[in-house]
């Protein structure tokens, strides 16, 4: 048997045109448009680069050694591949006749660095206010939601949260490929497999998901949310499973709740709509909502509380209790921006203080001048 590391030399090897780059931290993804046109990500900003793969066939080599690594496989009959190279950076490609003119890669680059909650203070992502109330929030155990659009940093904002659970519960993690790297010790992680060639050894992550609540889990995390086990972690969410974690593609809070809706739908369970809405209200607690700015930097922009579903009007009723507000941009074109406490108190206060916790001062300020200037008005 050839030993790990010769196979993880080799492997890499494959990607030699974009090696360098693949070992540049100041890279965040690298993405190959067939053999002859490699754009990189630095700094939030693209780029197009000289280097090139010395024809189609070398980076079918790549792409195939990449899926022997992670047990797939990849042909013209199955042109999708979803896998990780060995340092964890994660794999995305499309081969041709799907991708016509490919194939189409993109490595979106795995850091060894731990983004923590002081360095997305450090890097004005969060407040040192926001991040207080949402240590709070995770302490008392709300439902947490990460959401955002694509490369605005939800799973690294998540790895980041998970550094706020306390250190005596034990979490479960579950990912269908894995790039979540909790900040913690007690951790068990799961991992799904699509099937083989003969359609034998599917693992899905609803499988996983269904064993996991009978391993004693105090945390469920699932890295991001895409199917019906959107269903299965929402009625463990109203069934007693508090502080669950998870991430999904979404660009506003409200649209959060939505797109929990669809995945929902997509499972085998026949639900009416009016009953799943109010399920969903009831699960989620709170949505932090991640975005990329123009200037490519990442921010949290909202810290959202879920307080119901209004039957009458067909809502989800939200109480905003962080907003980032934008003022403008700097000569430099970078964005300026602050995340400010909306003067709402949350509906959890209550199961806050029962926790032995408080909201920040500021949350409690920022009320009180609410209410003087709503009694003066």
């Amino acid at each position: 048997m050839i030993p790990e590391v010769v196979f993880h030399a080799t492997l890499l090897g494959f990607f030699d045109p974009v090696r360098r780059y693949l070992d540049d931290p100041s890279v965040t993804e690298v993405m190959i448009n067939g053999p002859g046109k490699i754009y990189i990500e630095r700094k939030g900003k693209l780029q197009k680069v000289d280097e090139i793969f010395p024809n189609v066939k070398s980076l079918y080599a790549a792409l195939r050694n990449t899926a022997q690594y992670v047990g797939k496989h990849v042909d013209e009959e199955r042109p999708l591949l979803e896998g990780r190279l060995p340092d964890g950076s994660r794999v995305a490609a499309v081969l041709p006749p799907a991708g016509n003119g490919g194939p189409y890669v993109a490595i979106r680059r795995f850091f060894g660095e731990k983004l923590t909650m002081q360095r997305l203070l450090e890097l004005d992502s969060l407040t040192p206010d926001g991040a207080e109330m949402i240590r709070v929030l995770v302490e008392s155990k709300q439902n947490v939601v990460i959401a955002g659009g694509t490369s605005s940093g939800k799973t690294s904002l998540l790895n980041s949260v998970s550094e706020l659970i306390p250190e005596d519960e034990r979490v479960v993690v579950i990912e269908d490929s894995k790039e979540l790297a909790l900040l913690r010790d007690h951790v068990v992680t799961l991992e799904g497999r699509p099937a083989d060639a003969k359609g034998r050894g599917e693992v899905t992550i609803r499988a996983l998901f269904r064993i996991t609540l009978r391993m004693r889990p105090d945390r469920i995390v699932i890295g991001e949310l895409r199917g019906g086990e959107a269903l299965d972690l929402v009625q463990a969410m109203t069934s007693g499973h508090g502080g669950c974690l998870t991430t999904l593609h979404a660009t506003y809070p409200r649209d959060v709740l939505t797109r929990l809706e669809t995945m929902a739908m997509m499972a085998d369970i026949e639900m009416p709509l009016p009953a799943m809405r109010a399920q969903i209200a009831s699960a989620v607690d709170i949505v932090i909502q991640a975005a990329r700015f123009r200037d490519g930097t990442r921010k949290v922009t909202h810290i959202s509380e879920i307080i119901g579903f209004d039957m009458a009007k067909g809502t989800y009723q939200i109480n905003d209790l962080f907003l980032r507000k934008v003022k403008g941009v700097d000569p430099d074109g970078r964005v300026i921006s602050k995340l400010y406490p909306t003067g709402n108190l949350p509906d959890c206060h209550e199961t806050i203080r029962a926790a032995g916790l408080e909201v920040p001062a500021s949350v409690l300020e920022a009320n009180w001048r609410k209410e003087q200037k709503t009694g003066s008005a």
